[in-house]
């Protein structure tokens, strides 16, 4: 039986428009835009949002303006976020996931942050500390009803054998899915993008949802349909927005044109 707000178990992959704003008010306003057009999941980063608004009330109202829509929330350790320690930013997503946040996104290097590294780029650590920390938070969140995406943003092209790598080490750790970000910046590259998702279709046993950046992303628009489990969009191209991700309209133009 599938949960009825879920990212799991689905028969195609989950078209999600990612909403970032600083307020509750803009948040309403992009969900509710976003369902209209078709959305069928949307993601919130609560990272982007002021400090006066992290609340239980707010994070329940969200939620619940959202439904029956599943809920992909990020609490990165960025942006309204910096300066927090890691610590911090995993009972905030605790709190998240409490309050009925559906997939809550956990980053590969939690709790073993490279000093001097961009504070959202960055490999699954390899501390045991850490490792042992991130599977006590995943059983945590999984507690609490949420399921579990856990991410790494290499931010740079990545081997097969080092993605693959990846997605099997955080299933081991007990994420539900596996989500990595790479880059492509020629057709050799996105060719070779292309061939790795088929190579994790094939290989991984848990969903997964591989991206790249850079100048070679049509990966971002067609992914979904050969294989990864989520295809992240936006509504509409705003300041907070992520410039790689596709627009919604564009996304669903794609996405039933493959499928029929």
């Amino acid at each position: 039986m599938i949960k009825e707000r879920s990212f799991l178990n689905r028969d195609r992959a989950t078209v999600t428009c990612m909403v970032q704003a600083d307020n509750p008010d803009r948040i309403r306003y992009l969900v509710e835009k976003a369902r209209a057009e078709g959305a069928e999941a949307i993601g919130m980063q609560f990272c982007r949002m002021k400090p006066e608004y992290r609340s239980r009330e707010v994070y329940k109202e969200l939620f619940d303006f959202a439904s029956p829509l599943p809920v992909y929330v990020t609490n990165y350790r960025t942006m309204e976020n910096a300066g927090k320690s890691d610590e911090v930013v995993s009972e905030e997503l605790i709190e998240l996931a409490e309050c009925g946040a559906t997939l809550c996104d956990v980053m590969g290097d939690t709790f073993d942050r490279p000093e001097g590294e961009p504070v959202i780029v960055g490999g699954p650590t390899k501390n045991d500390v850490a490792i042992k920390k991130q599977i006590e938070l995943i059983e945590k969140l999984h507690e609490r009803g949420a399921e579990v995406i856990l991410s790494s943003h290499l931010m740079k092209f990545t081997p097969a054998d080092e993605v693959l790598e990846i997605a099997r080490e955080y299933e081991r750790r007990g994420a539900d899915i596996a989500k990595i970000v790479v880059e492509a910046n020629s057709m050799e590259e996105q060719i070779e993008n292309l061939r790795i998702l088929d190579l994790l279709k094939r290989s991984v046993k848990i969903p997964f949802l591989f991206l790249s950046g850079g100048e070679s992303r049509i990966i971002r628009l067609i992914g979904g349909s050969l294989g990864s489990c989520m295809s992240l969009c936006v509504y509409e191209r705003d300041d907070f927005a992520t410039k790689a991700q596709p627009l919604l309209r564009d996304m669903l133009l794609v996405r039933d044109g493959i499928n029929g």
